[in-house]
């Protein structure tokens, strides 16, 4: 609903200055109230639903193989990821963790029925109960071998698995990881996306990193 109430938005915004330009060129003034008047009406609905839906909104954490979308520029909401495993290491090669190295697996995969997508930036950090926030070792990353791009272009049939890795405290509580893809445009349309996560004041989806963890002695 989110993506038709934008469009239809948008398309009503383009016909308002349209509207409103024929208006100024015939000087009439009851058209100028009109369009200013119908403007006005719609988005004060669509700013109630959006701030709406963003505040009735709940943290959530996703477990293993459960997706989660991304919608971004084209809104298009094709493109999604799951973790489907999760290692924990002290060493990966050559690297010795400060705390924990937690291996992540991410698959990649779209429900798209023809066109070939792919993510775009992504911004991957872990985050705990103390809202510590952690980035990927990317040193480490490299002792893995070859991954391929999280912005690595699919099909519909394809999919493909890539790790990443954290270095986290050896007491770190409830680890969470947040992906987000994007550029800042993108940024800005979800934003005022209705019921986006990365819409104003939404709560965020996270995927659990505790449940169901192998422990390895090193690669």
């Amino acid at each position: 609903m989110g993506v038709v109430l934008l469009a239809m938005t948008i398309g009503g915004l383009i016909i308002a200055a349209i509207l409103l330009a024929i208006a100024w060129l015939i000087d009439s003034v009851w058209l100028k109230k009109f369009v200013i008047g119908g403007v006005a009406v719609w988005v004060t609905f669509y700013v109630v639903m959006l701030l709406g839906a963003s505040l009735r909104s709940t943290e959530k954490t996703l477990s293993f193989n459960e997706a989660k979308e991304y919608c971004g520029f084209y809104l298009d909401c094709h493109m999604l990821t799951a973790v489907t495993g999760v290692q924990r290491a002290k060493t990966i090669g050559d690297r010795t963790a400060k705390g924990e190295f937690y291996i992540v697996k991410v698959k990649v995969f779209s429900d798209a029925k023809r066109a070939t997508l792919g993510l775009i930036t992504v911004d991957a950090k872990v985050l705990d109960d103390q809202k510590r926030s952690y980035e990927r070792d990317l040193a480490a990353e490299v002792n893995l071998g070859e991954q391929p791009l999280f912005e690595k272009q699919i099909s519909p049939t394809e999919s493909f698995e890539k790790e990443i890795v954290f270095d986290l405290p050896a007491d770190v509580q409830n680890p969470r990881l947040d992906l987000r893809e994007g550029y800042g445009i993108d940024h800005a349309i979800e934003a005022i996306l209705i019921g986006d996560e990365d819409s104003i004041f939404h709560k965020r989806n996270y995927f659990k990193l505790s449940e169901q963890t192998a422990v390895a002695g090193g690669k």
